[in-house]
């Protein structure tokens, strides 16, 4: 593999982790789904999704915010019925943000949206290849400078 393959991938990447195409990813796959899902309350409805009940600071970490911002937007979520707040049984003082189960729905109706986006933009592509690109992308996910192991 050649220098500029490197680079390549480096500037897909690049495109794909830039904020304004997150934010309008997240606009899109909220679209419809009550007025406290947006594209600033989605993330932390899918770091929960992902790491299942946990303190704000702990969901900031898994999703980039601090802990301030990740409360106000759980006190919108919460509000509408899609997280709640509970006791940290192993710190009385201490609160846990989890999904309802409204939440879970709102989650699997994103993921439902956003796998069906993926379908339609691979549409016209062969079938062993976009079969070939989801194997590749999850090897270089699990394999690559994201991978845990690299943190």
């Amino acid at each position: 593999m050649n220098n500029s393959t490197g680079h390549d991938i480096a500037d897909a990447l690049g495109l794909l982790m830039r904020r304004t195409t997150r934010e309008r990813l997240y606009g899109r796959l909220a679209e419809g789904l009550g007025e406290a899902v947006d594209g600033l309350t989605y993330p932390v409805l899918s770091g929960l999704a992902r790491t299942g009940a946990c303190s704000a600071a702990d969901l900031g970490r898994e999703i980039g915010l601090d802990r301030t911002t990740v409360t106000r937007r759980a006190d919108r979520l919460e509000q509408a019925g899609l997280l709640q707040r509970r006791p940290d049984p192993a710190d009385g003082r201490a609160t846990l943000l989890a999904l309802t189960e409204q939440g879970h729905s709102v989650v699997s109706a994103t993921r439902q949206r956003l796998a069906a986006g993926i379908e339609s933009s691979l549409a016209t592509w062969p079938q062993p290849e976009a079969r070939a690109f989801a194997r590749q992308l999850r090897r270089f996910v699990d394999e690559g400078p994201f991978a845990a192991e690299h943190h």
